[in-house]
């Protein structure tokens, strides 16, 4: 069994947020493999903690990744701040075509292009893929599984932070499928009566307040805040009150776009313009909405640029969904070029910590061996980018840690699912697989 397939069969899938299937990624070919370790959001580190704690398993993976894309050279990017992770994972190089890059505390610093260019000053070209440079891009979490998958060790858990008004912050593996109330039960508990629930990230994650939401392939971890906390109230305003908002109160100051990282990098990226199409017509937003069209939705424009506390970042995903509604895709005309001031307008991240009242949040998350132990797991069967994974199952069937439950059609974009505790199947349906014990 060759490489690829030992990847598809284990169903590693990217585990930093996309969730792109791996295997995909492994038959490519190309100049350089890079390790994202970069992990800029704030409150998480649970990348920290795998580089820390798991080092020779994700170099590993990196030295197949090496072989299998006939690539020259890995650059392992890291915070410089993260000095224990550096030296860590640099006593357990033994591959001399593995060098570790050194980065900034800003924010977005573990971006797919702000790495690229960082690491090899390439810069993606608009709407293109690292790929498109020569190069490959995987999350250190992928590359511990990828390590695993050459051993016939399937992805069953997933490596996640928990923090924020709980009593024991903390970081751990945690079987995929298991709720978050268990998380915060294995976290000690929540030191807040009534709390919001920041899923994979403050910036680029999502506001819940379902304890019975379940972990992915991609959850980074929760960030539990009071329910009073400004970022609970301001992300639980309706869109239509952010829009209203925006459009009375947006003076075109011109700061979202001044701070974009993909503006500063060089993309057409202008989200005061499309801060327009909230006070025109369908017609008028299409002229404006254009200038979303290359935005990663890093949130800098919303939670820090902004001076009127607004919602750019809102106004240009709205503007990406009305371009696809139309069959439209910008083509920038002018060439990538980074901007003179690109290196003066990065944002520490705790500055922007400060910004967003989260400093007193801003601790330690340990690793912790032991693991959750639900007493069931609702295992999705979408957590990847492409089609659903078919069940494999049927009601009432005894399954092992490690089975497969749910694979993907022949010819198909996914990724394969496998049980993640031993169990019943107590139910199945075109959404999720659910596992009792």
């Amino acid at each position: 069994m060759d490489i690829v397939e030992k990847i598809f069969n284990a169903g590693v899938v990217g585990a930093g947020g996309a969730g792109f299937p791996t295997h995909i990624k492994a038959k490519s070919k190309v100049e350089f493999v890079l390790v994202n370790g970069a992990e800029c959001e704030p409150l998480i580190h649970k990348d920290f903690e795998l580089m820390c704690n798991f080092a020779p398993q994700i170099l590993s993976g990196v030295e197949i990744m090496l072989n299998q894309t006939s690539a020259k050279k890995s650059y392992f990017g890291i915070k410089a701040k993260n000095q224990k992770a550096i030296e860590t994972v640099e006593k357990n190089i033994s591959n001399g075509k593995i060098e570790i890059t050194q980065l900034g505390d800003f924010y977005p610093s573990g971006d797919e292009y702000e790495l690229v260019y960082a690491a090899t000053k390439r810069l993606i070209p608009p709407h293109g893929l690292p790929l498109d440079v020569g190069c490959v891009v995987n999350n250190v979490e992928t590359f511990y599984n990828i390590s695993n998958a050459m051993n016939d060790i399937p992805v069953t858990q997933k490596f996640i932070t928990v923090t924020g008004a709980v009593k024991n912050p903390s970081s751990f593996f945690t079987p995929i499928g298991t709720s978050f109330d268990d998380l915060i039960k294995h976290a000690g508990g929540v030191t807040t009566s009534d709390f919001g629930i920041f899923v994979s990230g403050i910036m680029m994650g999502k506001l819940s307040f379902d304890v019975n939401e379940v972990v992915t392939k991609t959850t980074a971890g929760i960030i539990i805040l009071p329910i009073d906390h400004y970022l609970i109230k301001r992300n639980s305003r309706p869109l239509q009150d952010k829009n209203r908002i925006g459009k009375s109160a947006c003076d075109q100051c011109s700061y979202c776009t001044e701070f974009c990282p993909r503006y500063l990098l060089g993309y057409d990226v202008q989200p005061h313009k499309v801060m327009r199409s909230l006070g025109f017509t369908k017609t008028g937003e299409a002229v404006w909405n254009q200038y979303a069209d290359l935005c990663c939705s890093c949130g800098l424009c919303s939670l820090y640029a902004c001076p009127e506390d607004l919602y750019p970042r809102e106004a240009c995903d709205q503007g990406k969904v009305e371009m696809k509604k139309m069959g439209m895709k910008y083509q920038q005309q002018k060439e990538v070029k980074v901007h003179p001031m690109k290196e003066g307008r990065r944002v520490p991240l705790k500055q922007l910590m400060k910004r967003l009242d989260l400093l007193k949040f801003d601790t330690h998350t340990p690793f912790i061996a032991n693991l959750p132990k639900p007493n069931e797991v609702k295992i999705n069967l979408k957590q990847h980018v492409g089609s659903p994974a078919i069940p494999k199952v049927k009601l009432g069937s005894n399954v092992e840690v490690g089975d497969l439950i749910a694979s993907i059609e022949d010819g198909k974009l996914g990724a394969n699912i496998h049980a993640s505790i031993s169990g019943k199947v107590t139910h199945i349906s075109e959404n999720y697989i659910q596992i009792s014990l």
